[in-house]
């Protein structure tokens, strides 16, 4: 089982810089900790860069509600919540926790930092251990059908979790537990998580948007059409660097835009350029900078990486230019 994020840095590796941002920020936080694999929408802003982010999403949060739920990003909880967070938590706030301070991040949006997936398949979860305490973690998905454009309401979810576990190890300054993601699932989702303390009422929460396979939002139309090369631009012992080239072919502009494929076994992305480059298992996805959002009809877009281990022939599987499969 291969498992790889790769964000802005390791969710892990980050935490002490993370620690610093927290004692820099304007007022003081006293919470204890977050998902950070899958991303939630409030660590996945903050690698952004609280005062300057990326995504037009995180850029709107940000506008709305200031910078310190980002420094903060650990800290969406009830203090007296004791199991009633459903009483508690109104239809369309789950996000933020029913709290003032984190309602940016209710917002419904269909273009949230997410983390590509794979349904059915092994995940390693990993949640910041910023103050440790025992307690359980409950994990839902969205249901079929699910509209991000929506407000998030407690229907929305999965009436079961699928994953739940009490007390998991702490390792390298984070919870971290083995499940089997959501089978038959497709598109965007939104996994939500519930920590609940068996020490205090206190339970955190947190939604860390997801795509199992790729996100066909905004992409080229039922008549879209998209063109993709692959090519090994340089080979050494171990390791290669590629590129992939993806062109649009539909009648319409593709904005955002995002690519994705599948990596073949033993090939692992350490870096890329002209996107947002990340992997999950064997998914990889490309997202677009901030600085060149649009893919006009007939533009193409390359986008580099350099990976560890043996490249296969072609390298990578079919891409997808937002859910669309280039020939």
């Amino acid at each position: 089982m291969k498992r790889r994020t790769l964000a802005v840095a390791s969710a892990l590796a980050v935490l002490a810089a993370a620690a610093t941002a927290v004692v820099a920020a304007p007022q003081p936080a006293y919470a204890h900790g977050a998902m950070t694999s899958p991303a939630t929408r409030t660590w996945a802003c903050y690698l952004e860069g609280p005062e300057s982010p990326l995504s037009n999403a995180c850029r709107d949060a940000v506008a709305q509600g200031g910078t310190q739920p980002l420094y903060d990003w650990y800290g969406v909880l009830i203090g007296n919540n004791a199991g009633r967070h459903r009483e508690l938590i109104p239809d369309g706030q789950l996000c933020g926790a029913g709290t003032a301070k984190y309602t940016a991040y209710d917002a419904a949006r269909a273009d949230w930092p997410a983390t590509t997936l794979e349904a059915g398949a092994d995940h390693r979860f990993t949640y910041a251990a910023w103050a440790p305490h025992p307690g359980t973690f409950e994990v839902y998905v969205t249901r079929d059908g699910y509209d991000p454009t929506k407000p998030l309401a407690w229907s929305d979810l999965e009436p079961a979790p699928f994953t739940t576990v009490t007390n998991p190890s702490i390792v390298d300054g984070a919870y971290q537990w083995d499940a089997v993601l959501p089978a038959d699932k497709t598109g965007r989702h939104v996994l939500y998580s519930v920590w609940q303390r068996s020490d205090s009422p206190e339970a955190f929460f947190n939604c860390s948007d997801v795509v199992f396979g790729f996100d066909g939002g905004g992409g080229p139309g039922t008549d879209g059409k998209c063109s993709a090369t692959v090519t090994v631009d340089q080979r050494w012992p171990g390791g290669f660097q590629a590129s992939v080239t993806v062109r649009n072919d539909g009648p319409a502009s593709v904005r955002p835009w995002s690519v994705g494929w599948h990596m073949y076994d033993g090939a692992v992305i350490g870096s890329g350029w002209n996107a947002v480059v990340s992997q999950t298992g064997h998914m990889a996805r490309a997202d677009a900078p901030s600085w060149n959002e649009t893919l006009a009809p007939g533009s193409a877009v390359t986008i580099g990486f350099i990976a560890a281990g043996e490249p296969a022939d072609p390298p990578i599987a079919t891409p997808f230019l937002n859910g669309v499969a280039c020939g």
